[in-house]
């Protein structure tokens, strides 16, 4: 079936740039030194989340909507917030009036910004899937048009401007890595880098927890994967099209997958190291780098999609990512029920060079004998090497440890 499909032609990705020009902002291409050190080799980052609206998106929906004639001026779109984003503002520079469909459950500051460009929010079902479903119908009753997320040749087109760029900027990359939701960026890109650089590589990186583009590669048409469940929901999308997979079947070496934990721990590096902001899907490919999901030692270009992540969820994501790093210990202790016992295990804690951030003291409930205590340490660490040099201390001293 894919075979039928048309691919966008780099003729229009050109076309797409020069539309674009003067509207978006240039992000840059740099190395990462700490990306590199980590993966082994040369790694360059395109910081794309520096883009207006906080992401790509807002190339493809810029192209789309410029060529919209001028008695069109209702545009209607459905996304979780990237996208909507990019409407709005695309949108607004073209004086058309933009109602974006959000889930329920939207993150309160991209409801915010996507009202702050200028468009219309209208709450939908709680998912990105089912509001599609309901701004479709919403455009064509009210003969509006709608902007997909990625299934069209013009959003293709425009996300494919990135490509160029990749191909002016990381002129010496041997492989580029691309976050893979509905397949749109990956779809535009390859198009671009194909045309460009016919040599690189391509590969393409999903969340393990919303896996569609592989599963329909291997299928040999749009597949739907199992309910879906990641923190990158920036690319948690149901299935690609047939527009995108055929794209991808064409034109990228790979598609690999990154678990959540995987990402959480290329969203510290990102931010401990890098100094960088970006959402759990824009880490995406820079996860599958730091896991050794892409093959070689020649230079690496990474593309940092999206940095449109909620403040409050970002605690969390940090929390995450030291966890998946190691960077957490929790411990449950047995000691002597006996003044000082607390003390004295904290102390051989400190003297390892570790912060204790939570302690609980348990006799009730405690499967513990009638003269011993059960304590419960959470304990900061600065790697896994540290981890064991703690566990090592307290067990030397004679205490029952466990490793929660």
């Amino acid at each position: 079936m894919v075979d039928e499909v048309a691919l966008v032609p780099v003729e229009e990705v050109e076309a797409a740039r020069r539309g674009l020009a003067g509207v978006l902002r240039p992000t840059p291409t740099w190395p990462d030194r700490a990306l590199g050190l980590l993966c082994h080799r040369t790694v360059l980052a395109k910081h794309e989340h520096l883009q207006r609206t906080g992401s790509f998106k807002f190339r493809g929906a810029h192209h789309l909507i410029s060529g919209l004639g001028p008695h069109q001026d209702l545009v209607v779109a459905a996304s979780a917030g990237n996208h909507a984003q990019g409407v709005a503002l695309a949108a607004q520079l073209q004086g058309k009036r933009a109602v974006v469909f959000m889930p329920a459950g939207a993150s309160l500051p991209k409801v915010a910004a996507t009202r702050a460009y200028g468009a219309e929010v209208r709450f939908g079902p709680p998912t990105v899937d089912e509001c599609i479903v309901e701004a479709r119908s919403w455009a064509a009753e009210h003969g509006g048009r709608f902007v997909p997320p990625f299934d069209d040749p013009a959003i293709i087109a425009g996300q494919g401007t990135l490509g160029l760029e990749l191909a002016e900027e990381a002129p010496d990359a041997g492989v580029a890595v691309v976050p893979v939701g509905g397949g749109g960026l990956l779809a535009g890109v390859a198009v671009a880098l194909r045309a460009r650089r016919p040599g690189i590589r391509i590969v393409g990186v999903e969340a393990a927890g919303a896996a569609s583009m592989r599963l329909s590669l291997d299928r040999f048409e749009p597949t739907a994967c199992p309910p879906m469940h990641t923190i990158a929901d920036g690319i948690a999308i149901k299935s690609p099209t047939a527009l995108t997979l055929a794209h991808a079947e064409a034109l990228v070496d790979d598609v690999v997958s990154v678990t959540d934990d995987e990402i959480g721990r290329a969203l510290l590096v990102l931010l401990e190291r890098g100094k960088q902001v970006v959402e759990p899907a824009g880490a995406a490919a820079a996860a599958a780098l730091l896991a050794g999901k892409v093959p070689g030692d020649d230079p690496a270009v990474v593309v940092l999609s999206g940095g449109n992540v909620d403040p409050l969820v970002l605690g969390r994501l940090i929390h995450h990512g030291m966890t998946a790093v190691g960077r957490y210990l929790r411990l449950r202790v047995v000691a002597p029920d006996a003044p000082g016992a607390l003390a004295r295990i904290v102390d051989e804690v400190a003297d390892t060079g570790l912060n204790v951030l939570h302690v609980e003291h348990h006799r009730e409930g405690a499967r513990v004998a009638v003269d011993e205590v059960e304590i419960d340490l959470v304990l900061e660490t600065r790697d896994p090497a540290h981890r064991l040099e703690a566990l090592d201390r307290l067990r030397a001293r004679g205490y029952g440890v466990q490793q929660l």
